[in-house]
């Protein structure tokens, strides 16, 4: 057994305090996100997506947000993948961006719906073809004998499309996560870490609140 007990990192950062946060979340997490990118980080844009469909069985993967605003969070999928089908089950999902190089984490709980056609169209067509074809190519989530048949399968969309744009996938497109809470998570000396959610009220207001570490 490796025992890893003993791994420990002393968290230094200052902290995040009240009065530093925005009183939007969307503004708050734009002010964290151009910080991630500021200092290089690795995939900011890289977020942790928890479903759970009808089998109650959570599930968990890593995806793209490609596009954030006031409405929402912004990931593309192949509408008949296991994330698919649990979003069809049961709407309601979190998301977490694990930015541990800034010690800091931050998670999103809300519901999930699809954004529409012409705005999937419109990502579709901004990608390399590379990743169109891609789109095609894979029936996320099915059982593969090997890696060659997708290759192939790859090779044959190339040739067929070869002279022309890529159509554009019915299966495939974007989903929107439309936050109920937002949490901001800052690391802190000896654990005591700093925690703020925002929760959204029926008035449609954000209410701020510190949570125990």
């Amino acid at each position: 057994m490796l025992d890893i007990t003993q791994m420990r990192k002393e968290y230094m950062e200052k902290g995040l305090n009240r009065k530093d946060l925005n009183e939007n979340p969307f503004k708050q997490f734009e002010l964290w996100f151009n910080q991630a990118l500021e200092v290089n980080l690795r995939e900011p844009n890289a977020m942790v997506l928890a479903t759970t469909g009808e089998d109650m069985m959570p599930s968990v993967r890593t995806v793209l947000l490609k596009i954030f605003d006031e409405t929402g969070f912004v990931f593309f999928s192949n509408y008949k993948s296991k994330k698919a089908q649990d979003i069809e089950e049961n709407p309601k999902a979190a998301v977490l961006f694990p930015w541990l190089d800034l010690d800091r984490q931050v998670k999103i709980e809300g519901t999930i719906e699809k954004i529409s056609s012409k705005s999937s169209l419109k990502y579709f067509l901004s990608r390399p073809k590379g990743s169109q074809i891609g789109a095609w190519v894979s029936h996320q989530s099915e059982v593969v004998s090997s890696r060659s048949i997708l290759e192939a399968k790859f090779n044959e969309i190339k040739n067929k499309f070869v002279k022309g744009e890529i159509p554009f996938p019915d299966f495939w497109g974007g989903y929107i996560l439309k936050p109920e809470k937002i949490e901001f998570w800052q690391a802190g000396t000896d654990r005591l870490h700093d925690r703020f959610v925002y929760t959204l009220q029926e008035d449609k207001t954000w209410e701020i609140e510190r949570l125990a570490p």
